[in-house]
């Protein structure tokens, strides 16, 4: 669930990004080099995908080939990269992700290691809710985790065919979807949905995979599942991901590698998180979600919906189960953290929320950020809705005793 337009930020960005590009490493934004064929099986820009073997599976030739990254010799895109369509596309791509790890991934990384440490200690399984496809901002701040759970109003979607693959329009698309979270850090969901479905790219899976690709993850298996009403995670067919029944709760399993050899699992969800909603299909998300045992949760750009009373269920869920919460101020307002259960560490600067969440102001972190004897730490990167590097905020809540199971 994402804030869906902002008409004024593509022009303020472009004045942003214009004094950036002057700052930028010439040698950080060079393009690999995609004049041949053989460069298909190149190394691929940074952040470098674990090296392709010879039985690179065909879900991550796909991913590859949507991230822009190079696919396996023997695979059956290799005709494809070779296309002066896909080239180009690549080499564009490699051009806009430098950019964004120069002004995001190289800074979030050394502030997430010294400033997370405890809390990705604790992060076996991450909770990200309202999260739709946004693989990329988690596995950035909690790269070592096993487990991410991440939940949607987005629908799943399935593994673009080939069919979608050859699609000219297919490049402009995924470009065109991409490019608020790539700078900005959240998605226009609308604009996604309507980029995402002009080349029937069906839901989150497609960004999914692009994104595992992209933070330096191989595909090795995606199997679709499905809760039920007892929170149960049962297999699922292309069917029931298609056109679930109100008590079904669709998702996708994928299984990763990184760059170090490591497993992981991400699961996607597509629910509607709101205690009216989750009446109907008897709390199957938030079920499957006590079942996972103590978590980390993160939250940004929420549209502050945990602020309300009707969506007390998942808020509760959060504030009993979690270990530590990491948000930005959309997340849950401050008047439902108990201060006798939870210690705050604040980041960056809080100023009110933008016009159109300006009801979600809290008086409660005004005065935080403002107590000269604990002074809130430096947030070295933009994030949120408010997205500049000098105007957004994040909080870290660690629980003072372990959460009761």
């Amino acid at each position: 669930m994402r804030f869906p337009l902002l008409r004024l930020l593509p022009l303020l960005w472009l004045l942003v990004s214009c004094s950036e590009q002057k700052t930028a490493n010439i040698e950080h934004q060079k393009p690999a080099a995609r004049t041949t064929p053989d460069s298909v099986a190149a190394a691929p820009s940074r952040p470098s995908a674990a090296p392709a073997a010879a039985d690179t599976t065909a879900v991550q030739d796909v991913a590859a080939y949507l991230a822009g990254m190079p696919v396996s010799r023997t695979g059956e895109l290799r005709d494809l990269v070779a296309q002066p369509a896909w080239q180009a596309f690549a080499i564009d791509a490699d051009k806009s992700w430098a950019s964004y790890h120069q002004t995001r991934t190289d800074k979030i990384r050394p502030w997430a290691a010294a400033e997370l440490d405890s809390a990705r200690q604790a992060a076996q399984t991450v909770f990200y809710p309202f999260s739709g496809p946004d693989f990329l901002n988690v596995a950035t701040m909690f790269p070592t985790s096993q487990t991410y759970v991440l939940i949607g109003l987005e629908p799943v979607g399935s593994v673009p065919r080939r069919a979608t693959l050859e699609n000219p329009r297919l490049f402009p698309a995924l470009k065109a979807s991409l490019w608020s979270v790539l700078n900005f850090s959240f998605f226009r969901t609308n604009d996604m949905a309507v980029d995402l479905k002009s080349v029937e790219l069906d839901g989150s899976l497609p960004l999914l995979m692009l994104f595992a690709a992209r933070t330096g993850h191989q595909v090795t298996a995606i199997r679709y599942v499905q809760l039920n009403t007892q929170g149960q995670l049962l297999d699922a067919d292309t069917a029931t991901i298609r056109k679930p029944g109100p008590k079904i709760i669709p998702g996708v399993e994928m299984q990763l590698l990184n760059e170090s050899g490591q497993k992981k699992q991400l699961y996607y969800f597509s629910a509607d998180l709101s205690d009216w909603k989750l009446g109907t299909n008897k709390e199957a998300a938030l079920k499957y979600v006590r079942t996972l045992g103590p978590l980390v949760t993160y939250v940004k750009s929420a549209t502050y919906l945990m602020h309300k009373t009707y969506f007390s269920k998942v808020r509760n869920l959060i504030l009993e189960q979690s270990s530590f919460v990491l948000q930005d101020d959309s997340g849950i307002a401050m008047k439902y953290f108990r201060p006798a259960d939870w210690q705050f560490t604040y980041y960056g600067v809080y100023k009110r929320p933008i016009n159109l969440f300006a009801k979600q102001y809290q008086p409660e972190l005004t005065k935080a950020y403002a107590d000269s004897a604990h002074r809130p730490r430096p947030l070295p990167f933009g994030t949120g809705y408010n997205w500049r590097q000098n105007d957004s905020n994040l909080l870290l809540a660690r629980r003072r005793s372990a959460p009761a199971m």
